[in-house]
């Protein structure tokens, strides 16, 4: 399932990009050409690498991989900024994220945003996407939350559409996200506005707050990558992070070819070491 992980991969950039540049519109910061990715891409870089390299996630690969192309440039949070230092300092960094917020680990979207190529990789077997996306969270955010936004999200990417409130249900652990996700299967005629009201726009950067929302506008708009996108971008707070997930699990169906072609042109090329 390389190809489609890529597509996945693309979709996820080029929705990062335009949320980001949505974002600076937003705050009247100056723009750049190309459209430039954050974080969110440059992590779901590390994780096709590594699937692309083990053909499994391997947390210890991936830990290295993150490390090794961290670019403080990129927008990272505070947490892993604080937590990239530490391991300039000889310090692991799964080790540190497991002793993060006194010990209870991190429950932001951070897992959640890199994991539409992990399971678009293993494509038709939800339960190992889930396995596979829990060993992936776990690298930077030990929380049940956090680790439960990045279950969801990979079993989204790994089923068809029709499947999706079902399979993310059945694979995902009980607690906010789940329950956000039930919620978000509830809403299927809700307005945008409405749906957003009831879910989270990502305002907290928390796993919670940011994937049920994204799951709710795949299922609105499943194949239709530019529809989903415009749904999004509007309503979100956590701008690129919502258009990245959205963009992820849907360009993993529809492929490259399904994604704007002058979206494309304009996001900046994936780096040279994928």
């Amino acid at each position: 399932m390389r190809e489609r992980s890529l597509a996945s991969l693309v979709g996820t950039a080029v929705g990062d990009a335009y949320g980001e540049r949505l974002h600076l519109e937003r705050r009247r910061r100056e723009l750049s050409d190309p459209w430039r990715w954050t974080d969110d891409t440059e992590m779901a870089c590390s994780v096709f690498h590594v699937l692309d390299t083990h053909g499994h996630l391997d947390p210890d690969a991936l830990a290295a991989s993150f490390v090794a192309h961290y670019d403080i440039g990129r927008g990272y949070g505070p947490g892993v900024d604080a937590m990239m230092r530490r391991v300039e300092e000889g310090a692991s960094l799964r080790e540190l994220a497991a002793r993060s917020f006194d010990g209870t680990g991190s429950w932001g979207n951070g897992g959640a945003m890199r994991a539409a190529p992990l399971g678009a990789w293993f494509t038709g077997d939800p339960a190992r996407a889930a396995t596979e996306a829990d060993a992936a969270a776990r690298v930077t955010h030990t929380h049940p939350e956090g680790v439960a936004g990045a279950v969801a999200v990979a079993v989204a990417a790994a089923v068809p559409p029709a499947e999706l409130f079902d399979a993310v249900l059945a694979h995902t652990p009980p607690g906010e996200v789940r329950d956000g996700v039930r919620r978000a299967a509830d809403l299927p005629d809700a307005a945008p506005e409405d749906a957003a009201k009831a879910l989270g726009i990502g305002r907290r950067l928390s796993a919670p707050d940011t994937v049920p929302l994204a799951l709710w506008v795949v299922a609105r708009h499943p194949d239709d990558y530019e529809a989903a996108i415009r749904t999004v971008a509007p309503l979100a707070h956590d701008v690129d992070t919502l258009c990245a997930i959205v963009g992820g699990v849907i360009a993993g169906r529809v492929g490259v070819d399904g994604i704007p072609h002058g979206w494309l042109r304009a996001t900046e090329p994936l780096p040279s070491w994928v």
